[in-house]
């Protein structure tokens, strides 16, 4: 592998039952990703759909990876993967949906508690380690008094199906910045108020 490839998991479940649903945004995120760089999801050795490209010629590589097994078992094929790839755990940016930030809103960070978030907690275990990056996207709290695993598995409103696209493009653009400019100039840049 060139030494400037970078492993990006867009975390959701499997099947199309599940592919429009606020758990499944990573999973858009790196679809909208792939098809910036020209690149298809193609089964692979690990248990996930993998697809491959460049971020620009001669630029960073990206392997864009979606898990074949649910949420709360995405430790194992994020494992599989960085290992089949000889990646090391700061090469790692993993996208998923947040609860705790408002709809339409993206934080980056890396490393600290997975937030009751299972997925997140899954890859930890499994990679031995928290200290990874995470694109969060935030998908808002449920309203009332509705449980939050299962507002996690329903679609997005259509007020916020018109905000999506822009949501997923700006996810990607946050990808994009950790891999082109590190960490902190991408939170700088992600985080600031919009003018």
């Amino acid at each position: 592998m060139p030494g400037n490839t970078w492993l990006v998991v867009g975390l959701g479940n499997p099947g199309p039952g599940y592919a429009n649903h606020r758990h499944n945004v990573g999973q858009m995120v790196v679809d909208e990703l792939a098809s910036r760089i020209g690149a298809t999801f193609k089964k692979h050795k690990t248990p996930a759909q993998v697809a491959e490209g460049f971020l620009r010629p001669g630029g960073p590589k990206l392997v864009l990876a979606k898990s074949n097994s649910y949420m709360n078992t995405s430790g194992g094929p994020v494992a599989a993967l960085l290992k089949f790839y000889s990646l090391p755990l700061e090469r790692l940016i993993v996208v998923h949906d947040e609860l705790d930030i408002p709809f339409d809103t993206i934080k980056l960070k890396i490393g600290g508690g997975h937030g009751g978030h299972n997925g997140l907690r899954d890859i930890a275990k499994a990679a031995n380690s928290p200290e990874y990056v995470r694109v969060r996207v935030g998908v808002g709290r449920p309203p009332g008094r509705q449980d939050p695993a299962d507002f996690v598995l329903q679609g997005f409103s259509s007020t916020e199906r018109s905000v999506l696209p822009n949501l997923l493009s700006d996810a990607a653009d946050a990808v994009e910045l950790v891999i082109t400019d590190g960490l902190l100039a991408a939170q700088q840049k992600v985080h600031a108020p919009s003018a």
